[in-house]
């Protein structure tokens, strides 16, 4: 089931229908909570790419993420190319 109620998701699932890339930077206070398995799926879809991501504050926040907004010009240049630049996770 894809949920489709906002512009921005809308948006994303037309990117997905016609084959464009859809790249995602996360920021999230629960990456590797509930959220987790969500993300795990999304890594599993075609035309999805990621800005790499780490956890944000292990120590205050354990589950939280955070993607490596430095590197969002060379992740959408790869994205465009059909590349997901690695590592994904750092």
């Amino acid at each position: 089931m894809v949920i489709t109620d906002t512009s921005v998701t809308m948006a994303a699932k037309s990117h997905l229908r016609i084959g464009r890339p859809v790249l995602l930077a996360l920021a999230t206070n629960d990456g590797l909570g509930a959220s987790a398995q969500n993300i795990g799926r999304l890594v599993n879809t075609k035309q999805v790419y990621f800005v790499p991501f780490s956890q944000d504050d292990t120590e205050k926040k354990p589950n939280s993420l955070v993607a490596h907004f430095d590197l969002l010009p060379i992740s959408l240049e790869a994205a465009l190319r059909g590349n997901q630049i690695q590592p994904m996770i750092l």
